[in-house]
């Protein structure tokens, strides 16, 4: 095969090409999860906002009423899970592109992975105990 030849067909760069980087086939999937979730944070965040509104000036136990309600307490929890999940996909795309020591990129990915786990798990554990306390 000839180097003109083999140049046609890979199109990264000769240092990734060195290194054995490039592309992984991962970015489109990244891509559309960030569009998916981005779109579902907008109806979600539509629903939350309104139902906020609606319980602007209620007492306390209308308030936790409302949220028990199956229906709000599952959109709640969806909302919660999908807003971490987009906001993690964001700082991903960020520390790729912005963060260019290997070590600082990995320790920064598992610490923004494991607060919003966390984050995410304190946020359910918080409407299911509305939802499930009598």
């Amino acid at each position: 095969m000839s180097g003109s030849n083999a140049s046609v067909k890979d199109l990264r760069h000769p240092l990734k090409r060195a290194r054995g980087l490039g592309s992984a086939q991962s970015g489109v999937g990244h891509w559309w999860t960030q569009r998916v979730t981005a779109a579902a944070l907008v109806l979600l965040g539509l629903w939350f906002v309104v139902t906020v509104l609606c319980l602007m000036h209620t007492d306390y136990a209308t308030a936790r009423a409302t949220v028990a309600k199956p229906w709000n307490a599952l959109l709640l929890i969806a909302f919660v899970l999908t807003m971490f999940w987009h906001a993690v996909l964001g700082l991903q795309v960020v520390i790729e592109d912005y963060v260019h020591t290997r070590w600082k990129e990995v320790v920064l990915m598992v610490a923004i992975k494991f607060l919003a786990v966390l984050g995410a798990l304190a946020s359910v554990l918080a409407v299911l105990r509305i939802a499930l306390t009598p």
